[in-house]
């Protein structure tokens, strides 16, 4: 434990105790001042808090903060717990002589053991009995406890025996584990070392094996449980990959297996050096103070790392921001450092530990039947590849990164102490940058039928491919601070080369059926792989991500053996790796001139198959609910219609032919209907209308206009579950009016659901056909079909009393997670008059909130814009909506005039107060809202 200055200004044991013997000599019966007790003790307890806090506040920046403030707690506690037993034992409950079935220790157990505790961690305490509990321990445990509760303390208890302890050690690794860190407090100090002998001589001893690998499960189980990742953007700092936890694990394993009581013994006997020691040290007050922080800003035992803590944090330590990067951005790149170090000490602590206490058997490689001792030159131990000798490095550099290759080849693991060895010979990689044989090592293992990723990641977590490819270096875990990455830069690479080869592998063919089976044809593997590997290499610079990373593709593949046609190819394809997505999923794929201008920049069949597999990879990677069937949906036709315009197929501006064949397949879907139906339909709609959905869905709207025109029905609503695209399409049929579009919107946020895309029409009768694709809040179909009906019901009101719909949308909760308010974004609007023939598109780009849909079509609306088609997307906190307009005349806004007015207006939208204020005061009263949904509404599946 670290020495802690000046122990009185915490707690002044001494005058503690005088109060309390003053206490007791006032009454005759000290027993019966028990909340007289806890009102000294919680002054005491109050005055070391508030002192340990003043000195981390003070110091939260200095080399050993955190621990320092996790020791002086303990030391507070320990405190309270000596007065408090001498207290009970010697004044509230006297017993002269007691006997040997009245003895009792307190002892510390779990973090509270180690001497460690975080300001608002629980306090792990064991009541260690010789025996069945005596009526006269039950006195003084109850006492204490009832205290220690008056006290708001957290207090994880436990009175057992001996006995009862080492039977429970025995069966459950956890209590095993915990009791490993006992650490006596105060009592019978006998009794407690007669546990520790006990301890030691029947749980310890010849079952250091067992436990070493029953603890590395275990932290392989918690790894899996909390992401799995060591680069999760919001982590566990306590229980996620290299976080404390796993730094007290080595700890666990050297006292169990080797007898080290500390990591400093650990030194003492070999099996760590010093620099080692450092890191750990290092890594270990780091976490330490980031929970210290943690707990002291939430007020609460607050293990999770969040968006909304992180800046506050880093301010707190010190972070700015620099040219590139901000302060939060920083603090977490040295958070995913750290927990980089954590795993590199855990392969040497382990490796340490195997080789001096376990056996070493031979492999035996399923393939070939027989044992090895070695694989293509490198040695197996434990079944693990290892190096001959400590210098091997030094000899061979080369082997530096053939080792990777033949344990991805052979599909083994690479032995800690050849990863440890690697990570001090890292200079030596310099020198292999520019070797032809090392460069085309290094494409080989890229470019692998199989475990690509993985040795992709071993290289990065043990330094060797940021130190291969400096470029790629710079992004070792830098954050994305937004709502829509999941993970660090290098880790997000690295898991899009993994998905990049099972599309190849046609493991992702039922989600990515185009890609799966374009990827056959691709011309060049490695300009595919390179240009996945590099899309994001410049990502944290000044400037544009895609165009740095295109420069750094020229200067790259060149060095990794790939000729001129294949580094301009790769170059590309890192420059307009967005624009596939952008395309789909920002503007009207209906519109032949977004496809033409996409097929100018694509210009070849080639280019169009490498950029879709790259974009699916992409998106895919970013994060767990980043893909879906309606995205998949989009790149697909936008696939198919720019490959139709590529290879000389009809032509996007042949509306008219193109319709004809729409209304072809849409009579084959209607072949039931009577010809004076499908005429009557057919003087309904228009060329725009019949190619903007499928024939199956435009059957269905068919049957819904003619339902509801035989009963004219003011109003109908249909639902369309779509489950394989996680999305629900909403048509809704009624009069059209001005602000329609506007009025479902909202009606759509008010009842929770999220807007995804919207088509917007006005059929020939007059009436109004709109489309919205809407969402669940976790990215999922609006499907419940509670729900559902009350979105109709919601509807339904909206449109009736218009007037009622922004006052309610004002009452939401404006963000949907509080945490995006640490984000900052900077609204935009542009207008486009050159993306469209017909339209002109404006792009809004804002922080996402609710009702932000229908704010800027009303604001589009009160300027006399006609609304054509709206796409929508959220990236995490940040929404993209492109609406396709026209003027009150049908015509592209031309005038400049114009066009400032319709920004000017749309910024002020994004750039409004976003807290509701006081819905008492804003809301109009209706009592019926939200309206009671009817119970006769059903949703197509």
């Amino acid at each position: 434990m670290i020495d802690i200055d000046d122990q009185r200004a915490i707690i002044d044991r001494r005058r503690l105790m005088a109060e309390l013997d003053a206490l007791a000599a006032e009454s005759a019966s000290a027993a019966d001042q028990g909340p007289a007790v806890s009102a000294i003790l919680k002054r005491h307890l109050a005055a070391g808090r508030d002192e340990i806090r003043a000195r981390f506040t003070s110091n939260s920046r200095g080399a050993q903060a955190g621990l320092r403030n996790a020791h002086e707690a303990a030391f507070l506690i320990d405190q309270i717990l000596r007065a408090l037993f001498d207290f009970t034992t010697l004044k509230a409950f006297p017993l002269g002589n007691p006997t040997a079935a009245e003895r009792l220790s307190v002892v510390a157990v779990g973090g509270y053991g180690r001497g460690e505790l975080a300001p608002h961690s629980d306090i792990d305490i064991l009541f260690l009995l010789p025996y069945k509990m005596a009526p006269y321990c039950e006195q003084v445990v109850e006492f204490m406890l009832y205290r220690l509760w008056d006290l708001g303390l957290k207090v994880g208890q436990a009175a057992r025996s001996v006995e009862d302890c080492l039977r429970q050690a025995d069966a459950d690794l956890t209590i095993r584990t915990t009791l490993l860190e006992a650490r006596y407090i105060w009592g019978d100090q006998t009794l407690y070392e007669e546990f520790r002998s006990a301890f030691a001589r029947r749980i310890v001893k010849g079952r250091g094996e067992a436990f070493y690998h029953e603890k590395l499960a275990e932290r392989q189980a918690r790894h899996a449980h909390q992401g799995g990742s060591r680069y999760e953007l919001q982590p566990n700092i306590k229980d996620g990959k290299g976080g404390l936890r796993d730094l007290q694990t080595l700890l666990w394993l050297s006292r169990f297996v080797v007898r080290a009581e500390s990591i400093a013994a650990l030194v003492d006997q070999g099996l760590l050096t010093g620099a080692e020691r450092a890191t750990y040290d290092k890594a270990f007050n780091f976490l330490w103070t980031l929970r210290c922080h943690l707990h002291y800003l939430t007020g609460r035992g607050e293990e999770r790392l969040t968006f909304d803590l992180q800046p506050e944090i880093a301010r707190r330590l010190g972070y700015t921001d620099h040219a590139g990067s901000k302060g939060v951005e920083r603090l977490m790149k040295h958070y995913f450092l750290v927990a980089k170090s954590v795993g590199g000490l855990t392969r040497y602590v382990c490796a340490a530990i195997e080789s001096h206490c376990f056996r070493k058997p031979l492999l035996r490689l399923p393939t070939l039947g027989i044992l090895r001792k070695e694989l293509d030159g490198f040695p197996l131990e434990n079944g693990r590849l290892t190096i001959p000798r400590a210098d091997h490095f030094n000899q061979l550099p080369i082997d530096l990164l053939r080792i990777f290759r033949v344990a991805q080849k052979h599909d083994v693991e690479i032995h800690p102490t050849a990863m440890t060895a690697i990570s001090h010979c890292l200079r030596l990689v310099d020198q292999l940058r520019e070797e032809a044989a090392a460069n085309a090592l290094f494409l080989d293992m890229l470019t692998a039928p199989a475990r690509a990723e993985l040795t992709l990641r071993r290289m990065n977590e043990v330094g060797v491919l940021g130190r291969f490819l400096p470029d790629f270096g710079r992004v070792v875990a830098q954050m994305q601070y937004d709502m829509y990455h999941s993970y660090t830069v290098d880790e997000h690479t690295i898991f899009a080369i993994g998905i990049l080869s099972r599309i190849e592998r046609g493991e992702l063919k039922d989600e990515a059926p185009i890609a799966s089976q374009v990827v056959k044809d691709v011309l060049s593997r490695r300009v595919l792989y390179l240009a996945v590997l590099l899309h994001d290499i410049a990502k944290g610079r000044a400037g544009d991500h895609s165009e740095l990373g295109g420069e750094v593709a020229e200067k790259l593949c060149p060095r990794l053996g790939l000729d001129a046609e294949e580094t301009e190819q790769v170059a590309w394809l890192v420059r307009y790796h967005l624009l596939m997505s952008n395309t789909a999923f920002r503007r009207d794929i209906d519109d032949s001139k977004t496809i033409a201008d996409f097929v100018d920049l694509v210009q070849s069949p080639e280019r169009l198959r490498l950029l879709l597999v790259l974009t699916v990879a992409d998106i895919r990677a970013v994060g767990p609910k980043t893909w879906n069937g309606w995205k998949a949906q989009l790149l697909r036709e936008l696939y198919h219609r720019a490959e139709d315009l590529m290879l000389g197929g009809v032509h996007s501006d042949a509306r008219e032919e193109r319709a004809t064949a729409a209304l072809a397949q849409l009579r084959a879907e209607l072949q039931d209907w009577p010809d004076a139906d499908w005429q009557a339909h057919l003087a309904r709609g228009h060329p725009a209308y019949w190619l903007a959905f499928p024939a199956a869905t435009l059957a269905r709207h068919a049957r819904m206009i003619r339902a509801a025109d035989a009963d004219s029905q003011p109003l109908s609503v249909e639902f369309h579950i779509d489950k394989w695209r996680a999305m629900t399409e909403i048509t809704i049929y009624t009069a059209d009016a001005k602000g329609l579009f506007s009025q479902l919107a909202g009606a759509v946020a008010l009842s929770g659901a999220s807007i995804v895309d919207g088509r917007i029409f006005t059929l020939r009768n007059g009436k109004a056909l709109d489309t919205f694709f809407v969402q669940d809040g976790q990215g999922g179909p609006f499907d419940q079909p509670a729900r559902l009906a009350k979105l109709t019901a919601t509807i339904r009101l909206v449109l009736e009393q218009p007037q009622r719909l922004l006052p309610q949308l004002d009452a939401l909760p404006q963000l949907a997670d509080p945490a995006a308010r640490n984000f900052p974004i900077i609204p935009r609007v542009l207008i486009d008059n050159r993306a469209s023939a017909t339209h002109t598109v404006i792009e809004v780009n804002g922080r996402d909130r609710r009702g932000l849909l229908h704010r800027l079509t009303a604001c589009l609306t009160r300027l006399n814009c006609q609304i054509s088609s709206a796409k929508v997307s959220t990236f995490g906190h940040r929404a993209v909506d492109v609406f396709y307009v026209k003027d009150q005349f049908g015509l592209k806004i031309e005038s400049e005039e114009r066009r400032k007015a319709i920004r000017a207006a749309l910024m002020e939208v994004l750039t409004e107060i976003e807290e509701p204020g006081d819905a008492a005061t804003r809301v109009t009263t209706l009592d019926s809202w939200p309206p009671r949904p009817p119970q006769n509404v059903t949703a197509a599946q």
